[in-house]
């Protein structure tokens, strides 16, 4: 991989990790092109170019790529055409991580089965279904509750949990409502009574051992991270076992940068849930929690730069600021007195509208225990507002 700057970076998807990333690409001196459907995306307000296109039309995404021949394509979000991505990299264009690592973790059921069924690891027990009848034949057998998810969604859209039979057909309609693209797939799952979800932050690069962060832990709420802090405290082996499934996973997609790798922890037993081959949601805690920021090892790792150490900076957390309602001009209130909690920071994302419970800003903080900095992060959310302007 070459490393000779400035080099020029497209991303597909400008939200809010997307921004983080065009920032620390900025510090490398890249230049910038945030791509997404609508105009004034969190990166494009750092960038240097913007490009507002239909993001699942194959069409349109060949012609951007091709007219602007950037160096690298990194995709930040999952609904994208990816057989487009395929051609662009036949064609010479480098695809972070690559293009069937993209296509692959966009599917629920392409890299469930991957991970189960080729790698052999350990997941929550799992059927598929295209019909209301068949999902609730996949579910019997599972055992109640069950989780029923569409296999192709984002932020936790389409997902509920089913107490009984009877849930069947509202759980159909739900996971219907919140897929994206045309099929009609859901995954069902056993339902798992974990202790702690975790992500671990797998950095592959293009020469060099794969590495890992520190371990996030993490609460989900409507399929949608809340809060995460780090480091989340484990057993050794548990960790272990942890970092090996994510260094297969990863060995298997290939390519370059950092992965978001999702586990359940059920008593001594590790499940590997999900994964992204992108910067992860909860890992806006490595703003505080890390000497390297996700954002700066992903653009060291795409780059081909050095990577000497990840180190923890003590415990961190970070809690989500969320919108109550639905607005098409957003302000903020108590910014001043989240700011006076100790040891904190925090993020607006700058995004153009509002509607209920989207994620419109995070709250980070230190302290000197996980509890502290929970706490505090906490206390820093709950002290702003959104409004509307």
């Amino acid at each position: 991989m070459a490393t000779a700057f400035p080099r020029t970076l497209m991303l597909l998807g400008s939200g809010e990790l997307g921004k983080e990333v065009a920032i620390a690409a900025q510090r490398l001196g890249c230049r910038v092109i945030a791509v997404d459907r609508y105009a004034g995306a969190p990166a494009m307000q750092v960038a240097d170019l913007a490009e507002v296109i239909p993001m699942t039309d194959p069409d349109a995404l060949r012609e951007v790529v091709r007219r602007h021949r950037p160096d690298l394509v990194i995709p930040e979000i999952e609904a994208l055409a990816v057989d487009a991505l395929a051609e662009l990299e036949a064609e010479g264009i480098t695809v972070i991580p690559t293009a069937r690592a993209t296509a692959v973790t966009m599917n629920r059921d392409r890299i469930r089965d991957l991970a189960a069924t080729e790698l052999g690891l350990r997941t929550a027990r799992f059927g598929y279904a295209e019909s209301a009848e068949e999902l609730a034949a996949a579910a019997g057998p599972l055992g109640w509750p069950v989780v029923v998810k569409p296999v192709m969604s984002s932020s936790g859209k389409g997902q509920s949990v089913v107490q009984g039979p009877e849930g069947i057909a509202a759980a159909w309609d739900t996971a219907m409502e919140g897929a994206r693209g045309a099929g009609a797939r859901v995954i069902v799952e056993e339902f798992l009574r974990f202790q702690l979800e975790i992500t671990l932050l797998t950095v592959k690069q293009w020469n060099g051992p794969t590495l890992f962060c520190p371990p996030i832990g993490h609460i989900q709420e409507r399929g949608d991270y809340q809060c995460s802090w780090q480091p989340a405290v484990l057993g050794a082996r548990q960790l272990e076992e942890a970092q090996a499934m994510a260094r297969a996973v990863t060995d298997n997609l290939g390519g370059a940068g950092i992965f978001g790798v999702e586990f359940f922890l059920c008593g001594d037993e590790v499940v590997f849930s999900e994964l992204s081959p992108r910067p992860h949601d909860t890992g806006l805690v490595t703003l505080m929690g890390q000497n390297l920021s996700e954002f700066e090892l992903h653009l060291r790792a795409v780059l081909g730069l050095p990577i000497p150490r990840i180190e923890s900076l003590g415990p961190a957390a970070s809690r989500v600021i969320l919108a109550g309602r639905a607005s098409e001009r957003v302000a903020f209130e108590g910014v001043a007195a989240a700011l006076a909690e100790p040891d904190t920071q925090v993020l607006l994302f700058g995004k153009p509208d509002a509607r209920p419970n989207r994620r419109m800003g995070v709250a980070l903080a230190r302290g000197a225990s996980e509890a502290e900095a929970r706490r505090r992060a906490d206390a820093a959310a709950g002290q702003i507002r959104v409004v509307a302007a």
